[in-house]
């Protein structure tokens, strides 16, 4: 039995012998006296459940404990003087279970500061103590003594002791009284039927706002809460409007109300996700909280992940994976039907658009690496689960959806959805019950796009063949090649295929349009024969299906020359995300994607494509250019454009605001440090950048950028922390310490991120130190980093072992150093079995990248020569 890595047969067996009746769990956040507790927190837990083979002997699971007694219908487990035989890995062992089990565990258990668990932030602004549980995948024996995995379901009550002025929100609402000891007790109603991942605990001096959303199926009582210190950056009237806008439109498209009672959103700090879809208690990452202006596409990200996390209450808590096999069900689901809301019930209606650019993109990176698996992964144990969190469970399942819906229709689609619920609310299903609904609903056999889609690995690419006579189009064909990596399977699309041409005013516009299913290596359009032969040819219009596209030559010299004249958003993101894939595939040279975002980006009008595109430009720059071109020419005429364009912006715009962040992501040179200096000292008019709002992180970001290029220095930064004396500010503060352009200043980075014990840093700050490591110009700084790396995350992954461990290990993995002897230099790594299977992993990835960087690099250095 593995407690601690369960594997997928224990769980089976585990839940054929047992069905959970109810958890009753009472928790102690106190000191004691009536304070907030420091290390640890008191946990008693009352299990029933019944057991199907009396005799039979089980587990159940606990992390971190100091256990005070454990009594098994009566019975001490641990007698007086007879030891305690826990262990982490095994659990708690259950012996001669009964037909009807009590089990009653009283424990002392562990804060966290690593966002797993229970985790305990104080804030540096005012000194009060924050908590919030994270319980996904299977976090929740770091809180109380449960079964903890997803089909094994139960009704849950809390008592939860807290201090006099904190906030304690669970999924449920409560009842409050005096605490014996000191404090209040908050005693919480009963939970409907849901899996342990799903339980919640948030205590605090949270602010809290209030408010309800009523329709024909009754009033969900809202709340939004955040730290006492954020409280005047809450935007409570808009992320209430965006919650309501939600909920009516899944209440009108899956045909069955909200389940959970009461609905919280809590923005919590140091939280390692975007979000965390727990029943009637969602946990935000804080950074949703804006203090700080930002562009529109942040609150479109924003408005996204709240979808997401809704979309969940009906995938994924009323109806439940038995197993983490179907995780990527419940992710893409969740990503697929918060962007269908998007488009259909908010003001983000090219929200397609944004998918495109960025869901897409992160799909068809993590399906070339070598560890891409297909969408229905083989979960076998929970260290597998926490691996593919990824961007195959997430967007390419999406888009996977996105092409079933394309390829059975909406409203079908929509069909079977309510079914699936209906059937199956309040207990666990699979993926073949929501096929079954579909089938039913659509009249479609499904079981060979789901063999094609979900059990395969890799990207088809997708092409046209083009004949013609004089101007006119004679015959044009789909080509579609294997997918790869992997067995180089033909797929079934859905699959638009567009023509564009210009029109009288210079635009390119759509000219003519055929949708149609594909299956061989070659499909003839018909109904485009005889259309004029047009500027631009573009497979997978409005991006049906998942598949690498691949422009005839006289599409990639139009898309070269014009991308910006594209009028279609859609449209011309996927000729954008064409380009980007040509240059990650050494087809493209780097500095001709990079010529193109300098020309193109200032006349985009999407800010979201914006964004991404100039972030892609830098890693062009950064891992695909030949290195002596981009540090001669490529660095400073790229800086210098993206000065130029803020400048040029309308002021005040998102436009200006994320050209002048671009410039601070650049390695800068003299006339880009005077304008940053002008604009801290001086203001945005001063440094020529009228209407620009100089709020604290914009300062911090500029700051930074002066900090990397030598210009500012430690006192500075001490002098910025000062004024900006909070969580936010200690983060932003890691961040420019560790991009002073020294060896030092690397070096204290690096025993920063090792620390253990009472020295350890938070999750939080390793994030943002890791930000100010690896920056472009600094790689000559990084050499004796990349010497040490297996040394430094073997070290850490035996004391830190997690999220933690991993985020250090792919942030610290010496990308910069792209060369063939760093590729060398890891194969024995990643072949290496006794090595934790994450950790080669993550290894594999970054030398796959770097292996694509070296062709690229090839690839741009010819144009050199």
């Amino acid at each position: 039995m593995r407690s601690l890595n369960l594997t997928r047969a224990d769980a089976a067996a585990r839940s054929e012998l047992l069905s959970v009746e109810s958890y009753e769990v009472e928790v102690d956040l106190t000191d004691g006296h009536g304070g907030p507790g420091s290390d640890r927190f008191r946990s008693r837990t009352v299990v029933r459940f019944s057991c199907n083979r009396p005799g039979a002997e089980t587990f159940v699971d606990l992390r971190s404990a100091v256990i005070r007694s454990a009594v098994l219908n009566g019975r001490e487990l641990f007698p007086a003087g007879e030891g305690n035989n826990y262990d982490d890995e095994v659990g708690l062992t259950l012996p001669d279970l009964q037909a009807s089990n009590e089990l009653v565990v009283d424990a002392d258990l562990k804060y966290t500061t690593t966002g797993e668990g229970l985790h305990r932030m104080v804030d540096p602004a005012d000194g009060e103590v924050y908590l919030y549980s994270q319980f996904e995948t299977a976090d929740a024996k770091r809180v109380f003594a449960c079964f903890d995995q997803p089909d094994l379901k139960a009704r849950y009550t809390l008592t939860v002791t807290a201090p006099e002025n904190w906030v304690v929100v669970t999924n449920t609402a409560a009842e409050q009284s005096p605490a014996d000891g000191g404090g209040v007790v908050h005693h919480f109603a009963p939970t409907e039927v849901m899996s342990t991942y799903l339980v919640a605990l948030i205590a605090g001096p949270y602010h809290v706002v209030e408010d309800s959303y009523r329709d024909e199926h009754g009033t969900i009582p809202l709340r939004l809460l955040c730290r006492a210190s954020l409280a005047e950056h809450l935007d409570s009237e808009r992320l209430f409007a965006e919650t309501k806008e939600g909920f009516g439109f899944y209440h009108r498209e899956f045909g069955l109300p909200y389940a959970f009672g009461k609905y919280d959103q809590i923005f919590v700090p140091e939280f390692n996700a975007g979000a965390m879809e727990n029943s009637g208690a969602v946990t935000f990452l804080e950074d949703y909280v804006f203090r700080s202006r930002v562009t529109g596409y942040r609150y479109e990200r924003r408005n996204e992940t709240l979808l997401h996390e809704m979309a969940h209450m009906w995938f994924g808590n009323l109806v439940t994976m038995r197993w983490w096999d179907d995780l990527w069900l419940n992710e893409s689901f969740a990503t697929f039907a918060s962007v269908l809301a998007q488009v259909d019930a908010t003001q983000y209606t090219d929200a397609w658009t944004t998918f495109a650019n960025v869901e897409k993109s992160w799909a068809y990176r993590q399906d070339q690496l070598p560890s891409t698996h297909p969408v229905a992964a083989d979960m076998t144990d929970l260290e597998t689960v926490e691996a593919n969190f990824d961007g195959i469970t997430y967007a390419k399942g999406a888009s996977v959806l996105k092409q079933l819906v394309a390829y059975v229709g909406r409203e079908p689609f929509l069909t079977g959805l309510r079914t699936y619920f209906t059937e199956h609310a309040f207990g666990n299903a699979q993926f073949d019950d929501l096929l079954s609904a579909l089938e039913k609903s659509s009249g479609r056999d499904l079981s060979g796009w789901a063999d094609q889609w979900l059990r395969t690995t890799g990207i088809n690419p997708i092409s046209v063949e083009v004949a013609h006579s004089g101007s006119a189009i004679t015959e044009l064909a789909v080509l579609q090649s294997p997918a790869a990596p992997g067995a180089g399977e033909l797929r079934t699309h859905r699959l638009g295929v567009g023509l564009y041409s210009r029109n009288d005013s210079g635009e390119l516009v759509r000219t003519a349009r055929a949708e149609l299913d594909i299956h061989d290596e070659r499909t003839v359009v018909g109904d485009l024969a005889g259309q004029p032969v047009p500027d631009l040819i573009l497979p997978n219009d409005d991006d049906l299906t998942y598949c690498s596209v691949r422009l005839d030559d006289r599409s990639v010299a139009t898309v070269l020359d014009s991308l910006e004249d594209i009028s279609d958003s859609l449209a011309r993101t996927l000729c954008w995300s064409a380009l980007w894939e040509m240059t990650r595939e050494a087809r493209l040279p780097a500095r001709r994607f990079v010529e193109v975002v300098s020309r193109a980006a200032p006349r985009e009008p999407h800010i979201g494509v914006v964004q991404r595109v100039l972030t892609q430009a830098q890693t062009a720059l950064a891992r695909y250019a030949d290195p002596d071109w981009a540090a001669a020419t490529g660095w400073k005429t790229f800086s210098r454009a993206m000065l130029e364009a803020a400048r040029a912006a309308e002021p005040g715009s998102d436009h200006q605001l994320a050209f002048l962040t671009a410039l601070c992501a650049c390695p800068i040179g003299a006339d880009q440090c005077r304008a940053l200096e002008t604009l801290l000292d001086a203001g945005a008019d001063e440094a020529g950048l009228p209407g620009l709002v100089v709020d604290t992180d914009l300062r911090w970001t500029a700051l930074t950028a002066l900090v990397a290029a030598g210009a500012e220095d430690s006192e500075r930064i001490d002098a910025e922390l000062a004024a900006d004396d909070t969580a936010g500010g200690a983060r932003r503060a890691a961040t420019a310490r560790a991009a002073r352009p020294t060896v030092g200043a690397k070096e204290e980075a690096e025993q920063l991120l090792l620390a253990t014990g009472a020295d350890a840093p938070s999750n939080a700050i390793v994030r943002a130190t890791l930000l100010g490591i690896d920056l472009p110009g600094h790689e000559h700084l990084l050499s004796g980093l990349c010497e040490r790396y297996l040394e430094d995350v073997t070290t850490l992954w035996a004391a830190r072992p997690g999220d933690l461990a991993q985020t250090v290990a792919e942030g610290i993995f010496p990308s910069w150093a792209v060369d063939t002897q760093t590729v060398a230099r890891f194969e024995s790594v990643i072949a290496d079995a006794t090595k934790p299977a994450a950790l080669r992993r993550i290894i594999a990835e970054q030398s796959a990248d770097m292996t694509r960087a070296l062709a690229a690099r090839t690839v741009d250095t010819a144009e050199s020569d």
